[in-house]
């Protein structure tokens, strides 16, 4: 069976070892001239780690990422509101990983080398148009000068929230949906906070702090390699493309934060650790009707962008992966549309909920309801908000995602995992 994934990112490189573990050997077109480590932090679920952990990448995760301890949330005095633990240390049979995206993605692109092959990944191409009856897919190197066609029984696309593909299925539908929040992002190499291995929001729904470590490196070093994104709402309309991810001065977003200095993390001095500052719109895009057209459908970002709340974004990827490996190995070429059908079925609606919920905060609605009951602060957290509501707030948006733990640690028994030891 002949399958091209459109995009190198983490889903598409994903899909790419799992349809190869499954007997099918695709190939891969990414845009970009060369696939390097670029990005900052993300957050890998445990219902994601099962999947990588099913490719033999368990160890590859544990060498290099953070196996995450906690997620906690502040409001904008520093105080703590709410504190839960996180993959093994919350009963998951496998870890949450905090990671750098480039060195994720590195990882997945040596796996691709190592078990399919160089010539499985093109790079310097990039999607043209596709042709969903005839299952074709046109091409285009910028820096050759060369155009090509090539046919597939199955085309992918994983090309992200600019998704060319995407775009001529829903010509009409415009720019990405602008929150009307900014964020800016960066690293600081610092001291570790909290356990070393926490995840913390703080703040409310106008301004907010997210920052974790991600290096398993300079932790078995006493350091800490610490991501962090700043957040402020803003005014005006989405800014264009080619203003996304540009590099800014510290200035343009620190005053706000100016007094953010907590007796756990100062986070003035975290901010003027970093050597960079990047600005990226917080965006997402409405749930679509359908992905599937003809031998071509949607994967990741491409499908349903979301806002990054809840760590989510990376995760629902590698799980769109695993379930269009499966449509694709347990169908025939000429009945892969309706593989695809199956795809959608079960994906589209379990993602449009995430990316709804993540709409109304997800679990960082609690810091807004602190900041609304208590804007001062307050004595005792159960003054303002009792356990149960606590509780409740965190478990919804557990079930949204799909991270209950029967189901996860289910899976890795079933998968025979071998967990490599690790901290709790």
């Amino acid at each position: 069976m002949n399958v091209i994934i459109v995009g190198g990112g983490i889903g598409g490189l994903s899909l790419a070892l799992l349809l190869h573990q499954r007997g099918i050997v695709p190939t891969v077109f990414e845009a970009a001239p060369e696939v390097r480590p670029l990005g900052v932090g993300i957050n890998v679920q445990p219902s994601a780690v099962v999947e990588l952990a099913m490719l033999g990448l368990l160890e590859r995760l544990s060498a290099t990422g953070i196996q995450t301890a906690e997620v906690c949330y502040f409001n904008r005095h520093g105080q703590l509101i709410w504190r839960e633990p996180r993959g093994l240390a919350a009963g998951y049979l496998v870890p949450q990983f905090s990671i750098h995206r480039g060195e994720l993605q590195m990882l997945l692109m040596q796996a691709v080398v190592e078990r399919i092959g160089a010539q499985a990944v093109a790079t310097g191409w990039e999607a043209v148009s596709v042709d969903p009856d005839a299952g074709e897919v046109s091409l285009r190197n910028k820096a050759l000068g060369q155009e090509l066609v090539r046919r597939a029984d199955a085309i992918v696309s994983a090309d992200g929230i600019h998704s060319v593909v995407r775009h001529q299925f829903y010509p009409n539908e415009g720019p990405p949906r602008f929150s009307g929040h900014i964020l800016w992002r960066a690293t600081t190499i610092g001291t570790p906070f909290l356990t070393g291995r926490s995840m913390v929001m703080a703040g409310h729904a106008d301004q907010k702090l997210v920052t974790y470590p991600i290096s398993k490196k300079l932790a078995d070093e006493g350091r800490s390699l610490i991501n962090w994104i700043a957040e402020l709402k803003v005014s005006g309309k989405t800014p264009p493309k080619h203003d996304w991810n540009r590099e800014v001065p510290l200035e343009r977003f620190a005053a706000p934060f100016a007094d953010w200095k907590w007796d756990w993390l100062d986070v003035p001095a975290l901010f003027h650790g970093a050597q960079k500052y990047f600005e990226f719109p917080m965006v997402d895009r409405d749930p679509l009707p359908r992905w599937s057209h003809g031998r071509v459908t949607l994967l990741g970002d491409a499908a349903h962008p979301m806002y990054p709340i809840g760590s989510n974004g990376a995760s629902q990827a590698i799980l769109d992966a695993r379930a269009l490996a499966d449509a694709i190995a347990g169908s025939t070429a000429a009945g892969l549309p309706d593989a695809f059908e199956r795809y959608e079925a079960d994906r589209l609606p379990k993602t449009a909920k995430i990316v709804m919920a993540n709409r109304a905060q997800g679990p960082d609605h609690v810091m807004q309801l602190f900041e609304e009951r208590a804007p001062g602060g307050f004595a005792d957290v159960h003054d303002v908000a009792s356990q149960q509501e606590l509780e409740e707030i965190a478990a919804g948006y557990k079930r949204v995602v799909g991270l209950d733990i029967e189901t996860v640690n289910a899976t890795v028994k079933a998968g025979a995992i071998n967990v490599p030891s690790g901290p709790k």
